[in-house]
């Protein structure tokens, strides 16, 4: 599935450099800004933004098509950030060797938001894990019971605080590009920006199957899935 840059006035090429630098250092859209204009490029900080929320969830996708498969014994943990000076759940999930499982942005840090993210885990997967390790959040168990019994399946649920590690140490990975953004503004944008982020954050950790064939750099695996 091709990147559609219809209506765009710069090129993809541009579109996609400014993209990748706010999703995979720790800058604003001002710096970006700064960079460009020191590359002969001018263009608004709000421009970037614009970029960053319309194609990553496509850049995403595309990745997703083409990503390698994970282990089935995960490690399921949230995190939290603001949006408008509302702190708000980063639900996430790797598997025992780090790789990503998947991810959800949420309002809240309940049973229906854990169950929420649960669905879309498995629904991409296409798979249900063996087993998931939680940090004793009784909100994630209940989510993991509710699935289970909603779907005749059961997967082991383990409570183990030293075997979470992995997930708590693999939030560092996207927190430590967010916090120069000092929050979001809209919901809808730090969804997009974070999906850009924990893309970036994928690649980077090898989960690009024929990118980890060709040896391809991070950077020109992000740029691939453009074209």
């Amino acid at each position: 599935m091709a990147i559609s840059f219809k209506g765009a006035h710069f090129p993809p090429a541009v579109i996609l450099m400014g993209v990748r630098w706010y999703l995979a250092y720790p800058l604003s859209t001002r710096h970006v800004e700064e960079l460009m204009e020191e590359r002969g490029v001018s263009v608004d900080h709000s421009t970037v933004n614009r970029w960053v929320v319309k194609y990553s969830p496509q850049l995403e996708a595309e990745f997703h098509r083409r990503k390698r498969s994970v282990w089935t014994s995960w490690r399921m943990d949230e995190t939290y950030l603001k949006v408008k000076g509302k702190w708000v759940y980063l639900y996430r999930a790797v598997d025992k060797y780090g790789k990503t499982i998947d991810f959800l942005l949420t309002e809240n840090r309940d049973e229906k938001a854990a169950r929420k993210f649960l669905n879309k885990a498995i629904g991409r997967l296409g798979g249900v894990p063996e087993k998931i390790t939680i940090d004793g959040s009784a909100a994630n168990e209940a989510a993991i019971k509710r699935y289970n019994e909603a779907h005749g399946t059961s997967f082991e649920i383990r409570k183990i605080k030293y075997l979470n590690n992995i997930v708590e140490q693999d939030h560092r990975g996207v927190k430590r590009i967010t916090k120069p953004m000092m929050g979001f503004q809209a919901f809808k944008s730090a969804q997009s920006t974070l999906t850009g982020i924990e893309l970036i954050h994928m690649l980077r950790k090898d989960q690009l199957e024929d990118g980890v064939e060709q040896g391809l750099s991070v950077a020109d695996q992000f740029y691939s899935l453009a074209s």
